[in-house]
């Protein structure tokens, strides 16, 4: 037997998930509908799966499948989408909206235009951290421009956890630097017991950053808002930016704020692109 799920197809500066909301009908086992449905050739074609679902501490829960099936433990475009998806579809008439994630309750603000429309996303990503023995495998779980290599190339990375674990490497040509064969070596570097996220990013000459990202469990993406919002933070960590910055990925940009109550901001579209129906079987 199957039955038809509906699903939402949004983008977040081109990082682009399926939306199922989960308060309605449940979907079991979404791991495999994650990796059925996130095949560009097969499927409907994403870089992974979200589930919208009731939560006991906040407005609504978030859970995200990449595309290889993983569960991640957050997304900032995605968060930036629930926002626009409850208020699009009636789900709430808040504009300040409190969403559970595997790392915490993160808190958005919808910027919405006179006619009600969901201009824009603010999301309160929470403190960044740069100390965590079980994400980054050294004495003290803090990695500062330290040295690397793979595929050849050397590189030196900072680890920034925000939520879930980034390697940020600033490079000389970001545009026409290997970030395939690079990030994928160092997505299972065993100093990272649990993967991680690499990005490489470039400071440009008006003061944004331009980034590319590969992913843990999706490869390259368009975009990444934990790994925009962890770009920022060694940018200034390491003195090349201020505490604020245009971060420019492959699908869209991003403003990031590292405010001064410690938390970083992050602001950008959420944008849906289509609705449908897909079979799943039962």
């Amino acid at each position: 037997m199957t039955s038809d799920i509906r699903f939402t197809k949004m983008h977040g500066a081109g990082n682009d998930y399926i939306y199922v909301n989960t308060l309605s009908a449940p979907l079991p086992h979404p791991e495999q509908a994650a990796i059925a449905w996130s095949d560009r050739h097969k499927g409907i074609g994403s870089d992974g799966l979200v589930l919208i679902g009731p939560s006991a501490e906040a407005d609504f829960s978030m859970r995200i499948f990449n595309a290889d099936g993983s569960e991640a433990m957050m997304c900032g475009n995605a968060s930036r989408c629930i926002g626009r998806y409850v208020h699009d579809h009636h789900l709430t008439d808040k504009t300040d909206i409190a969403l559970e994630t595997r790392s915490g309750v993160r808190h958005l603000h919808l910027h919405l235009t006179p006619d009600d429309a969901v201009e824009s996303v603010t999301v309160d990503m929470g403190r960044p951290l740069t100390e965590q023995p079980q994400q980054a495998a050294t004495a003290d779980g803090t990695l500062r421009e330290a040295p690397f290599e793979a595929a050849g190339q050397r590189v030196e990375g900072t680890f920034v956890s925000m939520g879930n674990p980034h390697l940020v490497c600033f490079v000389s040509n970001v545009e026409q630097f290997p970030v395939a064969e690079v990030g994928s070596q160092l997505e299972h570097h065993p100093l990272f017991p649990e993967r991680v996220n690499v990005e490489f990013a470039e400071i440009a000459p008006d003061g944004s950053i331009r980034m590319r990202v590969w992913e843990r469990g999706s490869g390259i993406t368009q975009a990444c808002g934990t790994g925009a919002c962890a770009t920022l933070v060694a940018a200034a960590l390491t003195g090349r930016t201020p505490r604020q910055a245009l971060v420019r990925m492959d699908g869209g940009s991003l403003h990031i704020e590292w405010a001064a109550d410690g938390h970083v901001y992050m602001t950008g579209e959420a944008v849906s692109v289509f609705e449908g129906s897909v079979q799943y079987p039962q």
